[in-house]
């Protein structure tokens, strides 16, 4: 395939196909691998019937790659292998993702492959907590700006960052996805979508340090199924409301999930002091399996991690339509229910259905503020303020 920070491999990147056919890329065994996806993917693009680029099983070492569209016909890369990240976190500066698709209809990624982010001197070197000003790691995968495209059977493994960002994509599903990083890792959110819609999660293995699923504004539609979460920080909406001019979040089904051992459960968080006032509605939580999770249900409007901001004005995102049905399982804190609204604009439409959680045995309380929760079914008992 190519040379890596002088060490040469002989593996072949992989054959080009296209109408049935299969065409080994003349590729030197002294390319960079970087370059070598690259070629193929712009023979690829440029043909004008589906194409699919073949990585064959083996290990490989990667810089950064650009991916970029609009291309003429369908193409798919398949990928077996296990494909590695330089480990030094400088040595990626200046890329916001290791691997980036953009501007482009009908791809798709499948295969068992592994990429390895190698981000453990990334995790180490992290100061987000205490540094506004931090510096950026790389992400393993952005997808910007596709459409009608999917990531079948790939497993993204310890990035620097997030593992996924979807950006600007409509009708985007990951199906059989894999991530895989310890509960230690900093800011690895699993998959995390922006102004995106109709993005389908199914069928997903995510372990983590950070949100299992996060959604950024103008997240629309977005469905996510017989998911499995943790470690991780759960399935959140937001944070949202921290910079001005961000888009509405509405249509959100989280169903059939099971959460394991996670800081959170299911979570909408916006932050207060804030600009943004952007709604959120219309978020639909159902069916969903808590295994010892610390905070099962939550809605925090006053999302303020490491004293980052100030709560002296309450957040300006109004929150309606939200229903928690069906919620069972363990929970490590007596309080597996907490809606801590906006003073603001409280909370709307907001219902407790078959929420049946435990702690110790005994059924868990629900601590509320800013809210009348619609109350149906099992449900805890809840103490709420104005």
């Amino acid at each position: 395939m190519g040379r890596y920070s002088g060490v040469s491999t002989r593996h072949s990147m992989g054959l080009l196909m296209r109408d049935g056919a299969q065409v080994i890329l003349p590729l030197a065994h002294t390319i960079e691998h970087e370059e070598a996806l690259t070629k193929a993917w712009e023979e690829a693009c440029a043909a004008t019937s589906a194409s699919k680029i073949v990585i064959p099983g083996g290990s490989y070492k990667m810089e950064a790659v650009d991916l970029k569209g609009p291309c003429m016909a369908p193409i798919e890369i398949q990928f077996d292998g296990t494909l590695q990240a330089p480990a030094d976190p400088n040595a990626l500066d200046g890329a916001d993702e290791w691997l980036k698709v953009q501007h482009v209809n009908f791809f798709t990624l499948s295969g068992k492959g592994v990429f390895d982010g190698q981000g453990a001197t990334a995790w180490k070197q992290n100061d987000c907590g205490t540094n506004k000003n931090c510096k950026k790691r790389s992400k393993n995968f952005g997808f910007n700006f596709l459409n009608n495209s999917m990531v079948r059977d790939i497993t993204s493994k310890d990035s620097k960052n997030f593992h996924v960002n979807v950006l600007g994509c409509n009708n985007f599903t990951f199906d059989g996805f894999h991530v895989s990083a310890p509960n230690t890792s900093i800011n690895t959110d699993g998959i995390h979508i922006g102004r995106s819609t109709d993005v389908k999660i199914l069928n997903t293995n995510i372990a983590t340090g950070d949100d299992c699923v996060s959604l950024g504004d103008g997240s629309k539609k977005i469905t996510v199924q017989n998911v499995n979460c943790g470690p991780g920080h759960g399935i959140s909406v937001g944070s949202l409301g921290k910079y001005p001019e961000e888009e509405p979040v509405e249509q959100l089904l989280v169903k059939n999930c099971t959460l394991t051992n996670t800081d959170n459960g299911v979570r909408i968080k916006t932050w207060p002091s804030s600009p943004g006032a952007s709604p959120i509605t219309d978020m639909h939580f159902e069916d969903i399996t808590m295994v010892d999770v610390m905070n099962p249900v939550i809605i925090d409007q006053e999302y303020c991690p490491w004293n980052q901001c100030s709560k002296q004005a309450p957040s300006k995102i109004k929150i309606s339509k939200v229903t928690f049905k069906n919620i069972q399982g363990t929970s490590k804190t007596k309080e597996g229910v907490t809606l801590i609204c906006s003073k603001g604009v409280p909370c709307e439409d907001v219902e407790l259905n078959n929420v049946a959680l435990t702690f110790n045995g005994a059924p868990i309380v629900a601590k509320c503020a800013n809210v009348k929760p619609i109350v149906t079914g099992k449900a805890p008992a809840c103490t709420c303020t104005a």
